[in-house]
């Protein structure tokens, strides 16, 4: 069906400013002049980015304890792209890549998790106990078969997946990473191995994962030097990833970083089982919080839309213009008082809300808000 998007306000694109009107033709591609036949849709001045996408997610559901469906967190939530980040390692990914990728309307690519195991019985059997839990040539093939998905290898560099292994897994990893010409994504939390020894094997196109947590000796707040050695790596080209989850968000991290120029790459939610029904929800709230903490708004769009999308190898800047395939999602900036928490039950009001009203991935228009789970307050 063909359609037409009335009164929108372009943000994110190149050169588009103002109150326009966005046509589409029934083949989903962007045209100068509506159908005579094109559903209207009136979107009241709402903004139109870039379609939303969250480079953190779990969505191999049923194929680990921890996932989500991948429609609880893509078009209705105004999602139109997502990363899932490591749910499987090589035993499983032909699973995730043939129920879940290849069945979404969503754009869907994946992380491959570093242990084989992934995240199947996730913490209560860790996917890195020792040496067995990897295997590299397995992990190197499957890259290789899925190459139109998969974006990199993750790894989980903490205490409570790695226990006395340390950094080592991170080693492998990034190893692997270098081999298949590819970017490593770390999760970093509780030591060991400690935030240093990461950060040491880190090179450009590298995403440090729940970058604003705020676990002692895990978080880049601890202490001066961790933060400023945050910064070198930021200016270097290190994709700083927010992450959000049940586990790995600070409000007063989060606010010190930005408030010190530490800009966060993308904004992402890590959602999971464990943390839809809260404190994460989804990610127009998670980047509501973010944009709470001091992240400007503009940036706050190119950190869900544009930056994470160009990531993933989509077009981010271009789509709105003729001849580009549509994948947008509109959206408002909404006055609120609304009580909402960060993942140490730390309490913020947010004054102003991101709110999804459609998500358009071709000629489909989706309606799309924000979850209709409690939220305290």
């Amino acid at each position: 069906m063909a359609l037409l998007l009335k009164d929108v306000r372009p943000i994110g694109f190149a050169g588009s400013t103002g109150i326009t009107d966005v046509a589409i033709g029934s083949d989903g591609v962007v045209v100068d002049k509506p159908s005579a036949s094109a559903k209207v849709i009136d979107c009241g001045g709402a903004y139109l980015s870039p379609g939303w996408a969250d480079m953190h997610v779990h969505i191999w559901h049923g194929g680990t304890d921890i996932s989500v469906r991948a429609s609880e967190a893509g078009l209705a939530r105004g999602v139109t792209a997502m990363i899932d980040a490591g749910s499987a390692g090589e035993a499983s990914f032909h699973g995730l890549r043939q129920y879940v990728i290849e069945k979404q309307p969503e754009t869907i690519k994946a992380f491959v998790n570093i242990g084989s195991i992934g995240l199947v019985a996730c913490n209560r059997v860790p996917e890195l106990v020792d040496d067995r839990f990897i295997d590299v040539d397995r992990t190197l093939d499957v890259i290789e078969r899925n190459r139109d998905v998969v974006v990199g290898v993750k790894v989980r560099a903490s205490g409570v997946i790695v226990g006395s292994w340390g950094i080592t897994p991170a080693l492998i990893a990034k190893r692997v990473a270098e081999i298949a010409g590819l970017p490593l994504m770390v999760h970093i939390g509780e030591p060991p191995p400690l935030l240093d020894q990461v950060f040491d094997i880190l090179t450009p196109g590298d995403v440090v994962t729940h970058c604003f947590n705020g676990k002692r000796a895990g978080s880049i707040a601890d202490t001066p030097k961790l933060m400023a050695l945050a910064h070198r790596l930021a200016g270097q080209g290190v994709l700083m990833d927010v992450g959000h989850g049940a586990a790995s968000f600070d409000f007063k991290v989060a606010e010190r970083a930005i408030a010190e120029g530490l800009a966060p790459f993308s904004i992402s939610t890590d959602l999971h089982d464990r943390n839809i029904a809260g404190p994460v929800f989804d990610l127009a709230t998670t980047v509501s919080k973010v944009h709470a903490a001091g992240l400007p708004f503009e940036d706050c769009v190119d950190a869900i839309a544009g930056r994470p999308r160009g990531f993933m190898g989509l077009e981010s800047g271009k789509s709105v213009t003729a001849g580009n395939r549509a994948d947008f999602t509109v959206f408002d900036l909404v006055d609120c008082d609304e009580e909402v928490c960060d993942s140490a039950g730390n309490t913020a009001r947010l004054k102003k809300v991101f709110e999804p009203r459609w998500a358009i991935l071709g000629s489909r228009a989706e309606p799309a808000s924000r979850s209709s789970a409690e939220r305290p307050g």
